[in-house]
């Protein structure tokens, strides 16, 4: 390997990730851990838009096959490389919708319910009921709002990684979540259910554009 600086008792499973990515294009150990801490990850994110187990596997596969031969071409940019992966997920995902001419499934089955309902406490509620018609209300949304909803809540990204990954500004990316949460705010509201934090701060901004109106 070309300037080879890893001492001989190098820890790929506690490396920092800038530490593997910048040693993968030539050495497939560093690779093989990128591979191991996101290959479920992007898997989820397939299932999560496809619906089909096969399918997951077959993209998730290509996936890594294309990192793998474009890794050189990552550049950082405050970019986390788990960004770039899902961006190429992006793409795949998307020509498979065009190319099947399949509508989009969204499946919120019971492992990404759990999570959405765990570690959202901006939209978390109490009750099961309630939590039913939550979930409920994220199944009506349209699919762009549904695939924020998991980036931001499952996967725990920024605006601007979810940005780089629906090729969006960050600023974009911000309205749309105050939107959805808006809309779910709205439709859970109407059934007499409030929830979380999502309530004042809908209600703030609310308020805010009134006043600027």
């Amino acid at each position: 390997m070309k300037n080879d600086t890893r001492p001989p008792d190098f820890d790929y499973a506690s490396a920092e990730e800038s530490e593997l990515v910048a040693l993968a294009a030539e050495d497939k150990l560093a690779f093989g851990e990128l591979y191991q801490r996101y290959v479920k990850r992007i898997y989820n994110y397939f299932y999560y838009r496809m619906g089909s187990h096969e399918d997951a596997e077959d993209l998730t596969a290509r996936v890594f096959i294309r990192a793998m031969a474009h890794i050189e071409n990552y550049d950082d940019r405050g970019v986390p490389f788990s960004a770039w992966l899902y961006r190429i997920a992006h793409n795949l995902v998307a020509n498979w919708h065009r190319d099947n001419d399949r509508h989009k499934v969204i499946p919120l089955d019971e492992f990404l319910a759990n999570k959405i309902l765990t570690d959202a406490p901006d939209i978390l509620t109490e009750h099961k009921e309630e939590q039913e018609f939550l979930l409920a209300s994220i199944r009506r949304l349209p699919e762009e709002r549904q695939q924020l909803i998991f980036l931001k809540f499952v996967e725990r990204m920024s605006n601007q990684e979810i940005g780089e990954i629906m090729n969006r500004t960050e600023g974009a990316i911000k309205s749309l979540y105050h939107r959805t949460l808006s809309t779910l705010h709205d439709d859970l509201t109407a059934k007499g259910i409030s929830f979380g934090r999502v309530a004042e701060e809908v209600k703030r901004k609310r308020r805010v554009r009134k006043n600027n109106a």
